[in-house]
């Protein structure tokens, strides 16, 4: 049977793959050559580096991230729409634990480099989610931050194993949104009456 062609792509693909199986920390060149049915330096004509493939890798997660909260707060406002982006960000942790891993470890190059446009994507999903809440831009960033501190927090325990005691872990999920979306319900007063 004939190989696959490799491109740019298809390899950083087959990594994010892989990470999402075996961590990003666990990523090798030679795991993902070996996975790929070529030998290491093949690679190399596609992606420069280890650390390029984990940018690229960092990229798309981004973009996948993104996604996958704009689809899921379509139509939505208020406390629903935290509670759907708020979801859809546990989803994609369980399912794209070394996905997420990169992209949270990813930095820009540079002022060109397409992970910048990517992260904004992101923080665009995220500043959609809460525009039913009316913040003013001086609170936005501080749900915002909010939001990435807990939602990042409870993900990546859960998708470790972290929550061991013997109670439901979406019935804590579920008290954590309501406990935000709370929160959120004064700082929109406190707006709307200025």
């Amino acid at each position: 049977m004939p190989r696959a062609r490799l491109t740019p792509l298809s390899v950083t693909e087959a990594g994010a793959a892989l990470i999402d199986e075996i961590g990003f920390e666990n990523l090798s060149m030679g795991m993902l050559a070996e996975r790929l049915g070529v030998k290491t330096p093949a690679l190399y004509k596609h992606v420069t580096s280890q650390a390029d493939l984990a940018h690229r890798i960092a990229i798309v997660s981004m973009a996948e991230f993104a996604d996958a909260i704009r689809d899921a707060i379509q139509g939505r406002a208020g406390s629903d729409a935290l509670a759907a982006g708020a979801q859809a960000m546990r989803t994609y942790v369980q399912e794209h634990p070394g996905r997420y891993a990169a992209a949270n470890a990813a930095r820009p190059t540079g002022p060109d480099d397409p992970l910048i446009p990517a992260v904004e994507r992101v923080v665009a999903s995220w500043a959609a989610m809460l525009r039913g809440y009316h913040l003013d831009s001086g609170q936005e960033i501080h749900a915002l931050r909010m939001l990435r501190s807990a939602l990042h927090g409870f993900s990546t325990l859960e998708a470790a194993g972290g929550f061991q005691i013997d109670a439901s872990v979406d019935d804590s999920f579920t008290w954590m949104i309501n406990f935000l979306d709370q929160g959120l319900h004064p700082a929109t007063s406190s707006t709307l009456g200025r």
